[in-house]
């Protein structure tokens, strides 16, 4: 598979709103409360909040290509970007989204493998992330890539207080 992966910086705001909204959209929607939903991606995703991220030099946003075509993204959070307390020698996985119309052609295998070569050579010992409990196919997914749950922590979306699993995966060097 011919995936390529490019480093987002400001100058690409607005594909990274629009992939943003539109991916957590097709994955989260219909399982929400319209005004909650709507709540949620006005905050996380709006232009300020995401150039504040992109300015972060522990937050790295990164765009996924299947040969010139966008087909997701995904974010890595180090130190006090990570939305837990985790040690130095983590990485929180934020987010990776693939477009709708992408899934199900083993990318997301693939953006897990190319992390999981990130983590290893920035010497990191653990990759971490939260999933909603209800999202069964990421935490099957995630499961059969190794990662093991570790505990929870509180998600809103708008005012609806969700709970999500936190996994983790150890790596080897």
């Amino acid at each position: 598979m011919n995936l390529k992966f490019e480093a987002c910086n400001t100058s690409h705001i607005t594909t990274l709103i629009w992939i943003s909204e539109t991916t957590f959209r097709d994955a989260f929607e219909k399982a929400n409360e319209p005004e909650d939903f709507a709540t949620y991606i006005n905050q996380a995703f709006n232009k300020e909040k995401l150039l504040t991220e992109l300015n972060n030099p522990n937050t790295a946003f990164y765009f996924v290509y299947l040969d010139a075509e966008l087909v997701g993204y995904f974010k890595l959070n180090e130190f006090d970007a990570q939305s837990e307390a985790q040690p130095d020698d983590a990485i929180e996985l934020e987010r990776i989204y693939v477009l709708e119309k992408f899934q199900g052609k083993q990318i997301g295998f693939h953006i897990l493998e190319a992390i999981k070569t990130k983590i290893i050579d920035k010497e990191k010992k653990m990759l971490w992330l939260g999933v909603w409990e209800e999202n069964y196919a990421a935490i099957r997914f995630y499961k059969k890539h190794g990662f093991i749950e570790f505990g929870t922590h509180p998600y809103y979306v708008g005012t609806d207080k969700q709970t999500d699993l936190l996994l983790k995966i150890e790596m080897i060097h």
